[in-house]
This record gives C-alpha cells, structure tokens and sequence, in this order.
C-alpha cells in the first residue's frame, strides 16, 4: 500500500536561522531518506523549493487564474513530499514518526494513495 508523507513546517531562511541550521536539516533528510531507502519502502522523495516561489492555478467562471504564491497564507507552508509503499496504516504510522519535521514544530500529514501510474498507466492502489 503507497502512502504519501506530506511534510508541512514553517519555512526559515539562512538568515533567520543560520547556514548551520539549514546544513544540519539537510543532514537529517538525507539521513531519513537513506533510512527508508535501505528499509526498501521508499517510492520517491521531494524537498520543495520555498513557497514564495510557488504557483497557483485556479479556473473561476471558465477563465485560468494564475497567482503568485501558495494556495494558503499560513505559518506552515508544504516544504516536501515522501511516498512509501508499506503493508498498511501503522506501518506508515512508524515511518512518520521519524520524519525530521515532526523535530522542527512541523506536522506529517500521511495520505494514501487511490491510483498511481506505472508506465502511464493508472494503477489502484493496494
């Protein structure tokens, strides 16, 4: 069953924070990725660029709007994404406990999957 780890916490710059907090971020990311990796339940993973970046697309009375920005204005913003495949809910449970951002303040949100393509074909989940 694939679940996806939807990591949500407070964006910080370097100079907010320091070069050093950012660097000793990326060290556990990696390290939890590797973790994953050898465990052989990692489908993919994402760390995303800051939200001050994003785009947002919005159709209203058949007219594309186009903005600037994330989706919310909130304090945590989307900073990555991790899909697992594992037999089921708990064992998604465990591998989330660990995510780095629970360490930051942030949340994990875990999601299953419906469909998934393989070779561009959708797939059911499970």
């Amino acid at each position: 069953m694939r679940y996806t780890l939807l990591l949500h916490y407070v964006e910080e710059s370097p100079e907010t924070i320091g070069d050093d907090v950012i660097a000793e971020g990326m060290s556990q990311m990696a390290s939890y990725a590797a973790t994953l990796q050898a465990a052989g339940v990692l489908i993919a993973a994402e760390v995303l660029q800051p939200s001050d970046v994003a785009t947002t697309l919005r159709r209203v009375d058949d007219a594309l709007q186009v903005q600037d920005g994330p989706f919310a204005d909130t304090k945590e913003q989307l900073g990555g994404t991790i899909v697992i495949d594992v037999p089921n809910l708990d064992a998604a449970l465990d591998w989330a406990s660990q995510a780095p951002a629970l360490e930051w303040g942030g949340t994990v949100e875990i999601r299953p999957g419906a469909t998934h393509t393989v070779d561009g074909v959708w797939t059911a989940n499970g």
